[in-house]
């Protein structure tokens, strides 16, 4: 067992479903809406458990090179945080008892290193996210709504790909 995973009561997951939900090009977690007779999908990069209660807790893993050791997540990083949430969503809907707390192992590479010599150093950070997934079930018939209507939504400013369709080639 990882010592990062210690002071926490956690210990790795070993569902017999791992490997799969971890397959994102092929399988990964799958919930059939059947409301929206749509499979909604997202690959896992790993579950821990609760080594007393068995509650599960989703881990994504990210990596980069700074100046700066990543200790916390950037407030730019909301994507990451709806990824976590949409993972907490998908495990929910396949009936296991999921942990709001999910946890970013996030590794930044040292580039103050003077030479590489195939190489590479990291610093190592475990940190925790309350996630809340309530808002997915809204957005998800939001995009239900949008796919089964006859015309596109009204562009908006702040849409980048809105901006890019307008332009003039």
């Amino acid at each position: 067992m990882h010592p990062l995973l210690q002071p926490h009561g956690l210990v790795p997951s070993n569902h017999p479903s791992l490997d799969n939900w971890r397959d994102a090009l092929h399988k990964g977690v799958e919930y059939h809406h059947p409301k929206h007779k749509c499979i909604y999908r997202g690959g896992i990069d790993d579950l821990w458990q609760n080594k007393k209660s068995g509650i599960f807790h989703v881990v994504d893993y990210k990596a980069t090179a700074k100046k700066e050791v990543v200790r916390e997540l950037p407030e730019w990083a909301n994507s990451y945080r709806r990824q976590a949430e949409i993972y907490q969503w998908l495990l929910r809907k396949n009936g296991l008892k999921v942990s709001d707390t999910a946890y970013f192992l996030y590794c930044t590479g040292n580039v103050h290193a003077k030479e590489f010599n195939a190489n590479l150093s990291f610093h190592i950070e475990l940190i925790p996210y309350k996630g809340d997934d309530s808002w997915v079930d809204g957005v998800l018939q939001g995009l239900q709504k949008c796919i089964k209507s006859k015309t596109p939504p009204p562009p908006k400013k702040e849409c980048l790909y809105c901006k890019f369709r307008s332009h003039p080639m």
